[in-house]
C-alpha cells in the first residue's frame, strides 16, 4: 500500500498507536481499501501506521501443510506488528490466521508462543475494532453530499468472519448504522466459494457456489455487494455479468465520513 501521510505522523502521549496489517490483496489490488481503513481509525482519534516489515500472513502454507514455512512467514509478521496497542485487519481471513493459528503454530515453542499470544490479543477484524470503539456516523460525521438514488446492499459475510473472528453480525450493525439499505441473503452463512486455494483445486464447485450467491443477492433486491473479506468480493466479481456494484465495508462506511455536518436521510450510502 502506498505511504500514508498517517505512517509519519509524530506520536503523541495522547494518541494510541494502531498497525494497519494491509493484506496482500489489498496491498496489491484494492489499496483504497486502505486508505479506507485509515480514514475510519482516525476517525476514532487513534494514530496509523502501516508496518512496512508486513508481507503475507502465511495462511497459504499454513492451510496447504507447509507449517515449518508458515511459521517463518509469521515471524517476520510478529516482529513487524509488535509494539502497538492495536492490530486492525480488514480481513477475517488474515485476522482468523493471527489470532487463531499464530499460537498454533508457535505452540512447542516457549520463545515464540508468548509472542505469538501477546499479538493475537491485540489484533481485530476491521469491524470488531470499529464496534469494540463505538464508531458510528455521530462520532465520525456524514458526509454532505448531493442527493442519489440510494443502493440496497447485499451483505455477504465471509466464512473468516463467522467462524474465525465471530464478527459478521458488527458488519451488518455498523452497515444499518450509517444508514444502509440492506438485503437479506439466503443462505447467508453458505461460503461463497473462494476458500483461498480452494478456488484454484476444486474451479467448477466455486464457481457454481459463487454464482448461487450471487443469484442469493439479485433475489434480495441488492444492487451492490459488500463484505469484510477482499478474497470474497473477488471471487464474486469475476462471476458476475455487471449487475452489481462491489465495495468492501471499510470503503463504504469511510465515504460517509466527510464533513462536519451530517447528511440528510436520503444522502446517506446512496
Amino acid at each position: 500500500m502506498p505511504d500514508h501521510p498517517a505512517t509519519t505522523t509524530k506520536q503523541t502521549n495522547q494518541r494510541t498507536r494502531v498497525a494497519l496489517y494491509v493484506t496482500c490483496l489489498v496491498d496489491s489490488l484494492r489499496p483504497e481499501i486502505g486508505f479506507a481503513c485509515v480514514k475510519l481509525i482516525e476517525g476514532l482519534g487513534f494514530e496509523v501506521d502501516v508496518p512496512k516489515g508486513q508481507t503475507c500472513c502465511g495462511q497459504p502454507g499454513y492451510n496447504a501443510g507447509h507449517w515449518p514455512q508458515a511459521r517463518q512467514v509469521a515471524k517476520v509478521q510478529l516482529r513487524a506488528l509488535e509494539g502497538f496497542e492495536y492490530i486492525v485487519v480488514p480481513s477475517g481471513s488474515c485476522a482468523g490466521m493471527i489470532v487463531n493459528h499464530y499460537p498454533k503454530l508457535f505452540a512447542d515453542d516457549p520463545v515464540w508462543l508468548p509472542r505469538a499470544e501477546a499479538v493475537a490479543a491485540r489484533t481485530r477484524e476491521l469491524c470488531q475494532f470499529l464496534v469494540e470503539h463505538k464508531w458510528s456516523p455521530a462520532v465520525s460525521r456524514l458526509s454532505a453530499r448531493n442527493v442519489s438514488p440510494r443502493k440496497t446492499w447485499a451483505y455477504h459475510t465471509s466464512c473468516s468472519c463467522r467462524r474465525e473472528t465471530r464478527s459478521e453480525e458488527m458488519g451488518a450493525q455498523l452497515l444499518t448504522d450509517a444508514g444502509c439499505i440492506v438485503g437479506h441473503m439466503k443462505n447467508q452463512e453458505v461460503c461463497c466459494g473462494f476458500g483461498g486455494t480452494f478456488a484454484a483445486k476444486f474451479n467448477a464447485l466455486s464457481t457454481r457456489m459463487g454464482q448461487n450467491k450471487l443469484e442469493a443477492a439479485s433475489q434480495c433486491g441488492a444492487d451492490a455487494v459488500t463484505a469484510a473479506d477482499l478474497g470474497c468480493l473477488l471471487q464474486l466479481e469475476s462471476l458476475d455479468s455487471g449487475a452489481f456494484e462491489f465495495r468492501h465495508i471499510a470503503e463504504v462506511l469511510a465515504d460517509q465520513v466527510g464533513s462536519q455536518h451530517p447528511a440528510n436521510e436520503d444522502e446517506r450510502c446512496s
